[in-house]
């Protein structure tokens, strides 16, 4: 899975590059399209870097007049990001190349495969999301 991993994100690094985004802008940016009004620090936990860093980023797009950032109705601290209408024509901009990418990956499969495929990895990323089965959540080891 990590070379796969690997290999569509460079992919998608030359794909991104051309608009001014990076993979990890892009990604960022799609997950507001999917789910708008998340802060940055839920950015961050889903995108696997430091809730500094996605502030940073987020102040960049921002900048970019990319997203706006506003008081959240739950805790007027929480900033909630959504995309701007700039923000949505760039991601418009760049969906024909990441669908492009995704066909060159799935080209030699037929279409069983690839619903087997898709299936597989949900019920791999619902594995991993859901609740930590008990044996995993035993005592921290002890020290001798």
């Amino acid at each position: 899975m990590k070379r796969l991993e690997l290999a569509v994100r460079g992919r998608l690094d030359s794909a991104m590059r051309p608009h001014g985004l990076t993979v990890v802008q892009y990604t960022a940016l799609t997950a507001l399209r999917r789910q708008p009004g998340q802060s940055s620090a839920q950015l961050a936990r889903r995108s696997f870097v430091s809730a500094q860093t996605m502030q940073e980023l987020m102040t960049k797009l921002e900048r970019q007049g990319l997203v706006t950032r506003t008081p959240s109705d739950g805790n007027r601290r929480v900033l909630s990001l959504r995309l701007t209408e700039f923000g949505m024509a760039k991601l418009i901009d760049t969906d024909h190349e990441v669908d492009e990418i995704e066909r060159q990956m799935l080209a030699d499969l037929d279409e069983d495969q690839v619903e087997a495929l898709r299936q597989a990895l949900r019920l791999c990323t619902q594995r991993l999301t859901g609740p930590l089965p008990t044996r995993l959540r035993a005592a921290p080891p002890e020290f001798a």
